[in-house]
This record gives C-alpha cells, structure tokens and sequence, in this order.
C-alpha cells in the first residue's frame, strides 16, 4: 500500500461525507444563537472541531467493531476488517483526530473547555451499546444531537432551553433514521445476539418508532422558533423538513424496503443542507 492511498481509505473510514448530516445543525446552533452570521474565526474553528469530533467518532466506532463487522457480509468489505487498514493504524487516527478536535476547542468559548469530555465519552460508549441494549439508537441521536448545542455554546458560552431543543430536534431525528439504517442488520443483529429496535420489535416497530421520533423532531424545532421569536424563513425551514421526513417515510414501507439507501442517505443529507439555508435566510435578512 502507498502512503498516497492511506488518505482515501481514512476517508471511506469515517465516510467523510456524511459528516453533512451534523455539520449544518452545528451552523444552525451558531446562528440562532444570537441571530446573527458568527464571526469567520468562530466558524472556522467550529468546522473544524465538528470534522475532529465526527472524524473520532467514526473511526472509534469502526476500530470497536471490527470484529462485528468482519462476521457481517454488508460490512465484511469495511477498511479494518479487509485489511486496507491496521487497528494501529486507526487508533493513531483517533489519537490525531482528538488532538484535532481539541486544538479547535481551545479557540472558542472557555466554557467549551470544561464541556469536551461529554462527547468524546458519548463516542466510546455508543459502539458498546448495541451488545447490551436497543437504546444505542437514542445514544447516537443524543450524542449527535450535542452538534448544535456545541454551536450554540461555543458561541454564547450559554445553552438556554432553546438550545436544548434544538439538540432534542437534532437527536430525535438522527435516532429515527437510524432505526432505518438498522433494518439493513436485522437478521445479522439477531443471529449475533445484538441488540436494537427492529431486532427487538420488528420492522413494524422499527417504522412506528421512526414515525415518532421525527414528528417529535419537527414539533421541537417549532419549540426552537416560538422561543427565539424567528420569522418566516424559519418556520419555511421547519415547514420544509417535514415535508422532507414525509417523503423520507413515504419512500420506504415495511413490506419494500428497496429504497431504503435513498431515503437515508440522499434525504437525510438534503433535510439537514436545506433547513441550514433558510436559517442563514432568516438570520442575514
């Protein structure tokens, strides 16, 4: 293997665009939190304290499982378990990563100072989960759901109720989806005695739960609105994301899973890029 290869595989390891899916809620954090565009450096080092903490997630996650993804035929072809990667080498990413996503850290908020282990534990906890519990899907969705919160507070220092209803809109969302993405598992997760929702309840389960949590996502974004006072481009942005879940959830039914990658990975990556630019709208007018 050439050095010039390691990059590329470090990306496909972390899936580098995904980071799409939390990047734009921790700008959205940024920019309700006092209404208006931060500064160029707060969003430079909040971008990059966002790609270093998703970078580690990703890459604990991965290194964690190995073993789990080497006895799964859908993930068998993953970086570690093929070995187009090393444990050694991952663990040495994750140690980069961190280092990365602390250097960012020190340049916002003092508070955020104090603040850094809550996620970076949320990261080493979540891939256990799943061997003792079907709540790792709330777990990914409460410690994604700290992005915007993390926006907020590397700003203002503060994380007012709104701000943790934003990052309840952001958990509830991420949670949902996810129980989509476990229906990819679901025989593997039972055959290998792991544990989540539509292994413990079904499919059927798997949808009602999803049904639940983005309603209840779109109902703690209005929250978020009613708090802050935020006018039409906001409420046009919440107005869109439901719309946007609508058509996720109308995409895939329980008997016909065959458009699930669409509804995941196409919709989830459009809901979050466009409620981000009608936040934008509505803070720049």
């Amino acid at each position: 293997m050439t050095a010039a290869a390691l990059p590329v595989r470090f990306a496909r390891l972390v899936k580098i665009e995904h980071t799409l899916f939390a990047l734009p809620f921790a700008y959205v954090g940024a920019l309700l939190c006092e209404q208006q565009v931060p500064s160029a450096a707060n969003l430079f080092w909040i971008t990059i304290a966002m790609v270093g903490a998703r970078s580690l997630a990703m890459a604990l996650n991965r290194v964690i499982d190995a073993e789990i993804d080497g006895r799964n035929p859908r993930t068998a072809s993953r970086e570690i378990p093929s070995g187009q990667l090393s444990k050694v080498q991952v663990w040495l990413f994750c140690l980069l990563s961190l280092a990365v996503f602390l250097v960012a850290v020190w340049q916002l908020d003092p508070i955020v100072r104090l603040l850094w282990p809550i996620p970076v534990a949320g990261f080493v906890i979540y891939p256990y989960l799943k061997r003792v519990t079907w709540f790792s899907h709330i777990w990914l969705g409460i410690v994604d759901g700290l992005a915007p919160m993390g926006g907020w507070v590397a700003i203002t220092g503060k994380l007012p109720w709104e701000s943790w209803a934003l990052g309840g809109a952001v958990a509830c969302w991420v949670a949902g989806f996810d129980l989509f993405y476990a229906l990819f598992d679901v025989d593997f997760d039972r055959a290998q005695k792991l544990h989540s929702i539509p292994a413990r309840f079904g499919t059927g389960g798997a949808f009602h739960g999803a049904r639940f949590l983005h309603a209840a996502t779109v109902i703690l974004l209005g929250a978020v609105g009613i708090g802050l006072h935020l006018g039409i481009a906001y409420w046009l942005g919440v107005a869109s994301v439901a719309g946007l879940l609508l058509v996720e959830h109308l995409l895939i039914r329980p008997d016909d899973l065959r458009r699930l990658n669409a509804a995941f990975f196409t919709m989830n990556g459009v809901i979050s890029a466009v409620f981000l630019v009608f936040v934008v709208i509505e803070v720049a007018t």
